[in-house]
């Protein structure tokens, strides 16, 4: 036990170190924030080491001035108070000015960075997000393609089953963190999001973007990003949205651009899902919100049925529902 103890503490102080904080997602143990993967978050990561550095520099001088003087002018010793110190002009100023200073060097480049994550001039694409319960709806502005994205059935199946093993979850590496349909971008493209919800308050947040935008309904919030390196990044809702809001995941693909055109040309190729209850195929297609797909497990456990209409020779006659009544 006390080995994997200090594993575990080892691994966590490895990730505390500056070289070390390369991970473009979250890891376990993580004690220091990773550089991600866009300028935004390498942004972010430079604010935060900076004030770090200073902060680590103020307290090594603040306690080491303690301890000398604990140790130099001690009773003991034979010290007396001096009273000259604690009301000294020069040492209220100069504990004033060097402050001011840090703050300073501190706010000029964080204030330059935070115009920067907020420019969305020269995007080459424009994405919106729509945050649903429970589930997120992604629009490929004038390209004519969007996407629903939700929890995938397999996390969906085991979170409601009361006799799941460890063994079935550590077969699911994603569990609560995969999704049916990725957000698929390109990598070296300057892409802007507009972020807004249908119904309540979410927050969109991949950490190895860097950002996290809140979606409010009935607002239009802007944010951008530009992924350099090509890999699957994931996040979560960051806002509570009602019972659902931890099982609504965000995975983002990012891939080479000419990957991207192909993807993108299929999905036009194909067409969309249908986005009408009536035209959703009995059982459910994967595709329609929670809401209007029978085939989701929630839904089936709930006794909740198709949501499609009845065809006419399911349909109840009229004169026998009212002789029911």
């Amino acid at each position: 036990m006390m080995q994997v103890r200090f594993s575990r503490w080892m691994v966590a102080a490895l990730a505390s170190l500056p070289l070390a904080a390369l991970a473009a997602d979250p890891v376990r143990w993580q004690l220091n924030m990773g550089r991600g993967v866009t300028a935004s978050a390498q942004n972010a990561y430079e604010a935060h080491m900076l004030a770090m550095w200073i902060c680590i520099g103020i307290g090594a001088v603040v306690f080491l001035a303690m301890g000398y003087a604990m140790y130099r002018f001690r009773h003991s010793k034979g010290a007396v108070p001096d009273t000259s110190f604690t009301h000294s002009t020069r040492l209220e100023i100069l504990w004033t000015v060097i402050p001011v200073v840090l703050l300073v060097i501190m706010a000029v480049p964080a204030t330059a960075k935070l115009v920067a994550m907020y420019d969305t001039r020269e995007s080459e694409m424009t994405v919106k997000v729509t945050g649903l319960q429970w589930m997120w709806k992604y629009e490929y502005l004038g390209e004519g393609v969007e996407i629903v994205s939700r929890l995938d059935r397999e996390s969906d199946r085991l979170r409601q089953t009361r006799g799941v093993t460890r063994a079935e979850l550590e077969a699911h590496p994603a569990y609560l963190l995969e999704v049916d349909n990725e957000l698929v971008l390109p990598t070296n493209t300057k892409v802007r999001f507009v972020i807004t919800a249908d119904d309540v308050i979410h927050s969109w947040w991949v950490p190895a973007l860097g950002w996290k935008q809140d979606a409010i309904p009935g607002i239009i919030n802007e944010a951008w990003t530009d992924i350099r390196e090509p890999g699957v990044y994931r996040g979560q809702c960051a806002e509570l949205c009602g019972k659902d809001h931890g099982f609504m995941p965000i995975v983002v693909r990012a891939v080479p651009r000419e990957e991207f055109d192909a993807w993108l040309a299929s999905k036009k190729a194909a067409g969309q899902a249908p986005a009408e209850p009536s035209q959703v195929p009995e059982g459910g297609d994967g595709n329609a919100p929670r809401s209007v797909d029978p085939d989701m497990v929630e839904d089936v456990r709930q006794g909740e049925g198709p949501a499609a209409p009845q065809a006419p020779e399911q349909a109840a006659d009229p004169a026998d529902a009212a002789g029911a009544a």
